[in-house]
């Protein structure tokens, strides 16, 4: 609540520095109680709104009438926090010192309350968007994570799936080189074979010469 008010005190001071160099810088240039009571009679006999008058009487506690002037200029005193606040010579505390303020420089949005009530909004709309884009953010990496997790697995999968082509080709060329090899075996043992039956028989018969 401070920090909105101190808020809207400045945003009032800025508006003034406007203000003074425009339609009312006899009034505003060099500000007096005086003048500042004279400008507020002249904008509240423009078609207040109900807040202006709720602010008037707030502070003046009198209700705005055309027909009680002269009760009016005797509030003077009541304008002194808002020439010295206009002068930058003090910081007022008075809410509803600063709410008339505001409508002497028709600052918007006024009163406090309101303006209070936009930041608010405004606050809770930047709040939103924050954490939307923090969620936008949490379910990309979310994504990301899924997908870096699928690849991994893909690559884990692929790892054993190259070994088993790998075994796979090994076993097949050795069989293919048994299937070589094994013929050659029995070719040579046959050979070897049928050798030592003809030395077998040669020896025999020898023998029996």
């Amino acid at each position: 609540m401070n920090n909105t008010l101190e808020a809207y005190k400045k945003a009032i001071k800025i508006k003034y520095e406007i203000e003074k160099e425009g339609e009312y810088f006899d009034f505003l240039y060099s500000p007096s109680r005086g003048k500042l009571r004279d400008l507020c009679w002249l904008i509240f006999e423009d078609n207040p709104t109900q807040d202006d008058l709720n602010v008037f009487r707030n502070l003046l506690c009198l209700d705005f009438d055309h027909t009680q002037k002269h009760k009016f200029k005797d509030q003077k005193d009541k304008f002194r926090p808002i020439e010295t606040f206009f002068k930058g010579e003090t910081d007022p505390s008075n809410i509803d010192a600063i709410n008339l303020a505001a409508v002497i420089v028709d600052f918007q949005p006024r009163p406090f309350k309101k303006f209070n009530e936009k930041c608010r909004i405004e606050e809770a709309k930047q709040m939103k968007s924050v954490v939307k884009d923090v969620t936008v953010e949490i379910e990309n990496n979310g994504i990301e994570k899924k997908v870096l997790a699928e690849n991994e697995h893909a690559e884990a999968k692929e790892v054993p799936k190259k070994r088993t082509l790998l075994l796979n080709f090994r076993n097949l060329f050795s069989k293919k080189m048994a299937q070589k090899i094994y013929p050659r075996k029995i070719i040579t043992i046959a050979v070897g074979a049928v050798a030592l039956v003809s030395s077998a028989c040669i020896y025999l018969v020898q023998k029996k010469d």
